[in-house]
């Protein structure tokens, strides 16, 4: 009898669950950010960036149910590579992949509650010191940036200050 009763739970619980929508995150790069991915990073790059950006934000929102059927539009504003790019590298001879700099992202948007209230988004940030910098990769200060970012909006940080 107990162990009929436990299933039940089981399965009540998990109907419930697979009835809650995971939010949605949409990612876009914006116009001014978009020519300079054509003109100096290359293309690839702001697929790489939107794709991680886009796993970041979804996985840490997955964590929340209370993020359930919320719609999240963000756009990618600037970012700023810690070591060249292969279009980089192939467009400026003498250019190294061993060279680094200081890297980061700036992202905006909005987030749609389920209920439907909007509520802005704005985050950046760059790395100011070259001593401080995950200089591991291309992208290393950026993909630090969108999963910091990703954490506090999951936290409600970046939407609660608006």
């Amino acid at each position: 009898m107990r162990l009929l009763a436990l299933t039940a739970a089981a399965l009540l619980a998990s109907a419930t669950t697979v009835l809650a929508a995971p939010a949605s995150v949409n990612v876009a790069v914006g116009p001014e950010l978009q020519k300079k991915f054509e003109k100096t990073y290359g293309l690839r790059e702001a697929e790489f960036l939107t794709k991680d950006l886009r796993e970041s934000v979804t996985a840490q929102l997955a964590k929340k149910p209370i993020y359930d059927g919320a719609r999240v539009e963000l756009v990618l504003t600037d970012v700023k590579p810690n070591r060249p790019t292969f279009k980089q590298l192939g467009d400026t001879p003498g250019l190294s992949f061993e060279s680094f700099g200081v890297g980061g992202a700036a992202i905006e948007g909005r987030m749609i509650a389920a209920d439907g209230t909007e509520s802005p988004i704005k985050y950046q940030w760059f790395e100011t010191d070259i001593r401080q910098s995950r200089a591991n990769w291309i992208w290393s200060d950026a993909e630090w940036t969108f999963d910091r970012f990703a954490r506090r909006l999951a936290r409600g940080q970046e939407v609660a200050g608006r």
